[in-house]
């Protein structure tokens, strides 16, 4: 008789079989009744709607949306293909989106497909698909699979979408706009479809976006072939003027330019002026020394870490010996605090060529790898995890719990941190650098793990820049803090980020002000 151990690593081994190639998403009906009872009782599968699975975790905590985020899409590829074979496909707005690298995940998906019956579909924690029904599909030719997805082109996409879009979307549509190499992409759908408005409207996108040769050739050719266009400027409404991204470089790169400059007056107006850099480099090196166990509380508490005041100070005197200590070889905190240590000591050394004049921005292009480093050195050396996970950047997905926002693609991070880190280096405010520094630096996740507090150690690098004091993100701050930074993602509002941020910093200098005067005094 098998124990119940033995029947559910026989249900294991049905579902591990249908996960083979990442796969996530799985028809009821492909594993028996007996063992899919059993995976969901147990917590390795869960139901979307009647007939469809996800792969889930024992360890997810009820409400986690994590599971269910990290398989929205294939979700939606796996069942538009079940119910509408090749006939369908996604909106032009949401194939706009996707190409411009947005990838927070849909409250609504729209599906469109001459098999649709105009329905709404519930899925989990408050998203739903829409199947609009339309007469026809559009040309192959206008179409491309991306990930399972039929989406329109970018060309395509653009020619779709509203002028309301524009507006709403100006970054997601401006990182577009930037890929198109040629007006002929675009030009035949204007002229297929007779769409004079249309191409008025991208003429005018293009010219705004420092593109004039493609407004004048949409203008020619349309009047050419006996349209009468009238150009008109989708971004006319825009307050602030945003410089031409450039045509040559990956979406996620102009992505994060153009949220960059979309974002960095919004901080100035909120931050504290900067000090300067401090007339006494060893005075104000002290001060991050003295701040370190305050530091490295919260920082770590924030990341879900048990860590007391005396654990800290043991690691800081050299009392941390995971050689003779079988506690501190196996414990897990521990680890973490000793890698914070060591990590901070980098920084630290960092902190003072900043003040010293150095480039803040291409001193942590070049420094933070060995900030990540040291982190996770000593849970190498423990044994749990692989030395491969020193190796850098991250070589899969990963996700937020309780959060739409899904960080970029893996392919697309080695393009995006050389991006964050050129906008560092030419950024002249240290507010900003601080601010957006950090937030991009969380946005991105370049690393499996560490990265709250590597973007931390980042922010405060980039504050010494300015002479403001280091200054800690306190545990009992957390909640508005992520939700801060994930507002910043989702709805691209960096104001409740930059405000949190310039709070804490005017904090800072005035606990360091009043120090100062106690040591005049």
């Amino acid at each position: 008789m098998p124990t119940p151990n033995e029947k559910l690593a026989t249900s294991l081994t049905a579902l591990q079989a249908l996960q083979k190639g990442g796969r996530r998403v799985f028809k009821s009906n492909e594993l028996s009744r007996v063992n899919r009872e059993r995976l969901l009782q147990n917590g390795f599968i869960q139901e979307v709607i009647k007939g469809w699975l996800i792969s889930s975790s024992p360890s997810a905590r009820t409400g986690d949306t994590t599971p269910w985020y990290a398989s929205f899409w294939e979700f939606c590829a796996r069942y538009c293909q079940e119910r509408f074979a090749e006939e369908w496909h996604l909106s032009p707005e949401q194939s706009l989106l996707l190409h411009a690298e947005n990838t927070v995940i849909p409250s609504q998906a729209v599906i469109n497909s001459p098999r649709a019956a105009n329905n709404k579909i519930e899925l989990l924690f408050g998203t739903s698909l829409y199947d609009l029904k339309e007469p026809s599909m559009p040309p192959l030719t206008d179409l491309v699979m991306r990930e399972g997805l039929r989406i329109f082109s970018p060309a395509a996409a653009l020619v779709g979408v509203s002028e309301a879009f524009f507006k709403r979307n100006p970054i997601e549509t401006r990182v577009v706009l930037a890929g198109i190499r040629d007006a002929s992409d675009v030009l035949r759908r204007l002229l297929e479809g007779g769409r004079s408005i249309v191409a008025g409207r991208l003429a005018g996108a293009f010219r705004h976006s420092n593109r004039p040769e493609l407004a004048g050739e949409i203008l020619a050719t349309m009047k050419s072939a006996g349209y009468d266009v009238r150009e008109t400027d989708p971004f006319a409404s825009q307050q602030q003027v945003l410089a031409p991204l450039p045509t040559t470089v990956a979406p996620i790169v102009g992505r994060v330019r153009a949220m960059w400059e979309s974002m960095r007056g919004r901080v100035l107006e909120t931050f504290p002026e900067p000090p300067g850099i401090p007339q006494d480099r060893e005075q104000y090196l002290q001060s991050v020394d003295d701040i370190y166990r305050h530091d490295a509380y919260h920082s770590l508490s924030i990341e879900g870490y048990t860590v007391s005041g005396s654990l800290i100070e043991q690691v800081r005197a050299g009392g941390w010996d995971p050689d003779n200590q079988g506690a501190d070889r196996l414990s897990r905190d521990a680890l973490a605090a000793r890698g914070y240590w060591q990590a901070f000591q980098v920084v630290k050394r960092n902190v003072s060529e900043i003040v010293g004049g150095a480039n803040p921005g291409s001193l942590v292009r070049h420094s933070h790898r060995e900030w990540y480093r040291e982190l996770f050195q000593p849970c190498v050396a423990a044994g749990l995890i692989a030395p491969a996970a020193l190796a850098g950047y991250r070589n899969d997905a990963v996700y937020l719990r309780q959060s739409r926002y899904v960080p970029p693609r893996w392919e697309a991070v080695r393009d995006a941190m050389p991006a964050l880190f050129d906008l560092l280096e030419d950024e002249t405010e240290p507010g900003v650098r601080a601010v957006l520094g950090h937030w991009l630096f969380a946005y991105i996740r370049p690393y499996p793990d560490g990265n709250g507090r590597m973007a931390r150690f980042l922010m405060n690098a980039m504050l010494a820049s300015g002479g403001y004091p280091w200054t800690v993100i306190r545990v009992e701050d957390r909640t508005p803090y992520l939700a801060a930074l994930d507002r910043a993602s989702v709805d691209l509002d960096i104001g409740p980020f930059a405000a949190f941020v310039a709070e804490r910093v005017r904090w800072s200098i005035e606990g360091s002000e009043t120090v100062n005067h106690r040591h005049m005094t």
